[in-house]
C-alpha cells in the first residue's frame, strides 16, 4: 500500500476528485493549507497599503491506495490538475505499512 499526497490549487479539486475516482480510488482526505514553493507569494493592496502575502492557499489531498495503481494514479492526477502554471503543486508517495477498518477490524487491502 502507498500513500498518496498531493498539493494542487483549491480549483482544481473537483477534477482530481472526478478523476481518481474513475480508476477506482473509493476516498480521500481533503485539508485546507497554506503555503509557497517557486511562487514565493504576492503582494497586495489592501485599504491603500501594500503587503506581503507569503502562503497561498493551497489544498491538500491524501489518499492510501494499492501500490498496483499508483503510476496510474499519478497519470490521473496530473492530467486533471495540470494548467502548465507555476504553483500547480507536487505529489508524494510514500509507504504504508498497515491499515486497518476500526469499524470491522479489516486490515491492509481489505481495509481500503
Amino acid at each position: 500500500m502507498k500513500k498518496v499526497e498531493v498539493i494542487i490549487k483549491p480549483f482544481k479539486l473537483d477534477d482530481l476528485k472526478d478523476a481518481v475516482h474513475s480508476i477506482g480510488v473509493q476516498g480521500m482526505t481533503v485539508t485546507e493549507v497554506k503555503g509557497f514553493g517557486r511562487q514565493k507569494g504576492h503582494k497586495e493592496i489592501y485599504r491603500g497599503a501594500e503587503y506581503v502575502v507569503d502562503f497561498l492557499p493551497k489544498i491538500k489531498v491524501e489518499m492510501i491506495v494499492q501500490s498496483s495503481i499508483v503510476d496510474q494514479l499519478i497519470e490521473k492526477i496530473i492530467s486533471a490538475t495540470r494548467t502548465g502554471t507555476i504553483g500547480d503543486g507536487k505529489i508524494f508517495v510514500m509507504p504504508v505499512e498497515a491499515a486497518v477498518r476500526i469499524r470491522t477490524g479489516e486490515k491492509d487491502n481489505d481495509a481500503l
